[in-house]
């Protein structure tokens, strides 16, 4: 059962606008009967197309924010003006604690600006990072980061297979994910000081992680393991290429079967098979990324969602506040430090040297 939760909502970000985010709100209530929602924006907007939905009557807050933030600002300018913006208010409910979580299908930047100068980090994490799920052959894996960070030191590393350790536990509901490092290959010696290091903490760490070692780029999608741990400028460039590897197989299909009256024949026949390849490869079902790692949980849908995909941001976001996904992550990290840091250090030079 879900417990009665508060969302706090963005409700100007995304390409699509407001409409298609109340839109969501309908299809959320009907999943979660015990969520409300805390709405910001441009309340002359926002009033007609809330009054137009009779089933959010009562489950809805509506709070009146004069300006929005686009795709186009750049986060260090718009932290600076953005206090009377959606996204700004938004987070803030969460910080105020008027709110469990906080969703947005903004300006990623401009999102992860203002949550980390609001919220902060849990104590012991360095920095945050952004979390997604990828379809796989065998089901589903987290990867992160996919773009928080440009770099990311052994320490940060080890925070964020910690930190995807417990969100994979949340989403995929297992007691034990198998947690992999992204390398240019398998082997021990392979890779950066950084990947190294973070590798051998994780094999002598007390913490509880399945830890397989080593991962390759095509094992993402073989779905070799549950969390894939990079840094955000190599989890970016891979996320947007396999995006991009996605829409050209389907575009090469649909080709494919127009080109010929056999071919659209075929697809009749196919119908089945190709639903579910379209369901696959519909970024929607990922239901967008995870900040993790601040004094608050964040929840960034795509910013081209339709109604499906914000709900599904939505139902992520209360399945994160119904599992206290911080609590999980605090925990371990404290594990983590139990370590003694001379030894940290031992292991970390063995494996440079």
């Amino acid at each position: 059962m879900t417990r009665e939760l508060t969302v706090s909502i963005d409700a100007m970000g995304g390409d699509a606008g407001p409409g298609v985010v109340v839109s969501g709100l309908v299809r959320a209530v009907e999943r979660h009967p015990g969520i409300k929602f805390l709405l910001h924006g441009d309340e002359a907007v926002l009033a007609p197309l809330l009054a137009a939905q009779p089933r959010l009557k009562g489950r809805i807050t509506l709070r009146h924010a004069p300006e929005r933030v686009t795709m186009e600002d750049k986060p260090s300018q718009i932290v600076r003006r953005g206090q009377n913006t959606s996204m700004w208010r938004a987070i803030e409910s969460v910080k105020k604690a008027e709110a469990h979580v906080a969703v947005s299908a903004g300006n990623t930047g401009a999102l992860m600006a203002m949550s980390l100068l609001q919220l902060r980090t849990i104590e012991g994490i360095a920095r945050p990072a952004i979390a997604s799920i990828w379809p796989t052959m065998r089901g589903r894996t987290v990867v992160l980061d996919v773009g928080a960070n440009v770099s990311a030191t052994a320490e940060q590393l080890v925070d964020f297979a910690v930190m995807g350790e417990a969100y994979a536990q949340i989403v995929f509901n297992m007691e034990r994910p198998i947690v992999g490092l992204l390398n240019v290959g398998s082997e021990e010696q392979k890779g950066n000081d950084a990947v190294r290091a973070a590798a051998q903490i994780l094999r002598s760490s007390k913490l509880p992680i399945a830890f397989h070692g080593f991962v390759e780029g095509n094992d993402i999608t073989e779905g070799l393991v549950d969390v894939v741990v990079t840094d955000g400028f190599t989890g970016n460039i891979a996320l947007k290429t396999a995006e991009g590897a996605a829409k050209l197989v389907a575009g090469y299909l649909r080709r494919a079967l127009k080109r010929s009256v056999l071919g659209m024949i075929g697809a009749i026949f196919a119908a089945g098979a190709l639903n579910t390849l379209k369901r696959n490869l519909d970024p929607r079902a990922s239901a967008g990324g995870v900040f993790l790692g601040l004094n608050g949980v964040v929840v960034k849908a795509h910013g081209g969602t339709d109604e499906i995909g914000f709900s599904g941001a939505l139902s992520l976001a209360v399945d994160l506040a119904n599992a206290d996904i911080n609590a999980r992550i605090t925990a371990d990290r404290r594990k983590l430090d139990a370590v003694p840091p001379a030894q940290d250090k031992e292991q970390e030079q063995a494996v440079l040297t």
